[in-house]
């Protein structure tokens, strides 16, 4: 009677051992998903800045630029071409197109960010009224870019200033 008792309880070691993995898995599996969105998330922040860091250097090299000075009168002149500007260590050329009443500057500065994948391009529109010249200045920042600051990266981050003056 007690062999028939022990063939009869057999299952059971089995089956707790199957219950107690399966729990376990799923725990493992939740921890893991939670982690791998946190890096995913942290991972969007640092693109984050890399482009709104970028955006915000080309801004500021159009307004340096923008302004007079002593050596070079206006650097963004209508209709004349704009002479070479150096921000960020990198010298561009700005590319002029437009006539007297409407006209814009635009150039591309890349290798930008600690990585130095990031990169910006600016536009500065001027706008020529009876009263004034408006300004605006258009940037937009990227955390991964090309010399022509191109990417076909999913990854990529765009981010935008606009100054108006």
């Amino acid at each position: 009677m007690i062999i028939k008792k022990i063939k009869k309880n057999k299952g059971f070691v089995i089956l707790y051992a199957v219950m107690i993995s399966s729990m376990l898995l799923a725990i493992a599996l939740g921890v893991t998903s939670i982690s791998l969105k946190e890096i995913k998330f942290g991972t969007s922040a640092i693109d984050t800045n890399n482009a709104f860091f970028a955006a915000d250097i080309g801004a500021e090299c159009a307004l340096y630029y923008n302004k007079s000075t002593s050596a070079n009168r206006f650097i963004f002149p209508e209709p004349d071409p704009a002479t070479s500007i150096t921000c960020a260590t990198t010298t561009v050329r700005p590319t002029f197109s437009g006539d007297a009443n409407l006209w814009s500057y635009d150039f591309t500065i890349p290798n930008l960010g600690s990585s130095r994948q990031s990169c910006v391009k600016v536009v500065v529109l001027k706008n020529n009224r009876s009263d004034a010249v408006l300004t605006t200045i258009t940037s937009k920042g990227y955390n991964i870019g090309d010399a022509s600051c191109n990417s076909t990266n999913p990854n990529r981050v765009e981010r935008q200033l606009e100054l108006n003056f």
